[in-house]
């Protein structure tokens, strides 16, 4: 007889990046972060307006509520820290405490009542995994493989910051942990917080500056911050750091060693930052593909399954694929806390309830991301009607040939349609696009569009089927998390002006490189996007569309966002990105916008908007 369905919420929140995530027998029905409906870029506060709209997508009563760490053991983790280096941590301490004490502590009784004003009585019924087997159930389980390694590398858990599991079926068995205060993410954060960017916000615009540099610092960091064994093994000196004893990553010491105090946020970049975040990004390859090796010998499994904030390096995933030691690697697209809310229900549905996985991987396997809200094109309209802006609907083989039209014109056109992504990347339901061939439209989005730092690289998205004739990539890569080289054929012959210089260490933006120099950065490499025509219909119409124009089947994509905030997820939020921006078009549901076609007041009331620093 077969078992009754197993309807389980799973939720994350109170550190960064809160999310709520529902599946109903080991299927994922819906997920979504809370910062999407708040518009507060990473918000950590509970859930509420994610775990509602959920729930409005569950079939029936919930079995079960699962939350993705322990906070008792974490908050055992903090005391025993401030114990151990009193009286030095005591002023980080006490600002920490009243969170704890008003909300962390009370997280089952918060997640009760939340549930119980939404008719939902879940007494009894709240299950709390260990964070670490959070992250690792969401990259294993969603996965096409039966039987993987799972490496989580992330800042801190409750004590873990490096975990290698083993996952067979049903089953995920840990085999090694580093434990907390030594940690490759937070490592990485120093350096992101000594560059002059936010802790757990601006690690990625680390990764973006890196080529920029060189790595003339890895030995310094190899001989003072970090012993690292070729078992992927390590420990951090923490003479170097002030994450343990206050409120800042780094310290006098760790500034002596650089040259230097912190980058103030928004001052000029300079080649010591670039350098700075060339050697910690090398150091973090190299620890990496240790623990890759480290997991292979231990497991003997085919394939690789990554998780955790560590995950999201695209340009480390791209080394582990060429020159790790696994056949495959699968990287959770929400890898960070977000995705913990996901693989939190998913730990339970397998590892308490002791659900077995289909046997069909095409059955429970997540092919994409498209786990969002989505709206009609009613719905669309009458956004665009109340913010009174004109608009044509147009079929869809219409909608996207104009679209394909006034991107190979110029044109930058922002794209809302369809369930949201889960995750931090816009994979073509909530994205920016643009002619990749265009030598200055990389500093047009960056400056003029998405008001942000002009070194920012872009990615490309790429018809699947044309993938390979691009990129030097044998694989399809759905989830915008590997980096891959331009394959040479589409490189050119570069000429530059002047040479990159302390003042100046971006003079080589300007320098072509490619067919299409938009998404190809300094190194020639790209952050790829594979489109299918099964997965992403919508997006590989608008990319079939282009590229019959043009004769090119790749498009710059890029978050539906500005600096400051989190990707778009109403239509509301859409057009007021729009027409905040110098955006050309919008296509919102079935409906076309053009920019030209806006009413002037419309568009000098939207000028006046502000943006907040990320």
């Amino acid at each position: 007889m077969a078992s009754a369905p197993l309807r389980i919420l799973g939720i994350s929140a109170h550190y960064h990046d809160a999310a709520a995530a529902l599946i109903e027998d080991g299927r994922v029905v819906a997920a979504v972060q809370e910062e999407r409906f708040t518009r507060r870029k990473h918000d950590p506060r509970f859930p509420i307006d994610a775990i509602r709209w959920c729930l409005s997508h569950a079939d029936g009563p919930l079995d079960a509520v699962a939350y993705y760490e322990k906070p008792l053991r974490k908050f055992e983790r903090i005391l025993r820290t401030a114990f151990r280096t009193a009286p030095f941590g005591f002023r980080a301490f006490c600002a920490a405490m009243p969170l704890w004490i008003r909300e962390k502590l009370w997280i089952r009784m918060q997640i009760e009542d939340a549930l119980a004003d939404l008719g939902h009585d879940v007494r009894d019924r709240i299950f709390f995994a260990d964070h670490h087997q959070s992250h690792a159930a969401s990259a294993f389980y969603p996965s096409p493989h039966r039987e993987a390694a799972i490496l989580t590398v992330d800042g801190v858990g409750e004590w873990a910051t490096t975990t290698i599991a083993h996952g067979r079926g049903r089953d995920i068995t840990p085999l090694r942990q580093i434990s907390f205060p030594h940690s490759l993410g937070l490592l990485y954060s120093a350096f992101t917080y000594y560059c002059g960017f936010r802790v757990n916000s601006g690690e990625y615009k680390l990764m973006g500056l890196a080529p920029y540099g060189a790595p003339r610092y890895v030995q310094a960091i190899r001989d003072h911050l970090i012993d690292l064994q070729p078992d992927g093994s390590f420990r951090l000196n923490m003479d170097y750091f002030g994450y343990l004893r206050g409120e800042t990553m780094t310290n006098r010491r760790f500034e002596t060693l650089f040259g230097g105090p912190p980058r103030r946020p928004e001052a000029p970049i300079t080649a010591r930052e670039c350098d700075l975040a060339r050697s910690v990004q090398q150091v973090i390859e190299t620890a990496l593909l240790a623990l890759a090796r480290e997991a292979h010998r231990l497991t003997h499994a085919p394939a690789l399954c990554l998780a955790g904030g560590v995950a999201l390096n695209c340009v480390a995933n791209g080394r582990l694929l060429r020159e790790g030691p696994f056949a495959d690697i699968w990287i959770r697209p929400a890898a960070g806390d977000a995705g913990g809310a996901l693989g939190a229900a998913l730990a339970v549905h397998h590892l308490h309830f002791q659900r077995e996985r289909s046997t069909d991987p095409a059955a429970t396997s997540m092919r994409h991301a498209f786990l969002g809200p989505e709206f009609t094109d009613a719905e669309c309209a009458d956004a665009l009607r109340a913010a009174g802006l004109r608009y044509t609907t147009l079929a869809p083989e219409a909608l996207a040939a104009t679209v394909a039209r006034r991107l190979a014109e110029g044109a930058v056109v922002g794209v809302h349609a369809g369930r949201a992504e889960f995750g931090p990347r816009a994979l073509g339901h909530r994205s920016i696009l643009a002619d990749p061939r265009r030598r200055d439209m990389q500093r047009t989005l960056n400056l003029k569009i998405k008001k942000r730092e002009s070194f920012r690289p872009f990615a490309p998205a790429v018809l699947a089927e044309h993938a390979a004739d691009y990129f030097a990539i044998d694989r399809p890569s759905p989830f915008m998390l590997i980096t891959a080289p331009v394959a040479e054929k589409r490189r050119l012959a570069e000429s530059s002006g002047e040479p990159p210089c302390d003042d100046n260490p971006f003079a080589s933006l300007v320098t072509v490189r490619s067919e299409i120099p938009a998404v190809t950065h300094v190194d020639h490499s790209a952050r790829i996007q594979t489109v299918d025509r099964e997965s992403n219909p919508r997006f590989h119409r608008i990319l079939s569309a282009f590229a019959d124009l043009t004769g090119c089947p790749v498009l710059v994509n890029t978050s539906f966002n500005v600096r400051g905030e989190p990707p778009v997820l109403t239509p509301r939020d859409a057009i007021e990105c729009f027409l905040a921006t110098e955006m050309d078009a919008l296509a919102l549901g079935a409906h076309f916008v053009e920019k030209r076609d806006v009413p002037p007041a419309l568009l000098s009331l939207a000028a006046r908007r502000t943006f907040q620093p990320d």
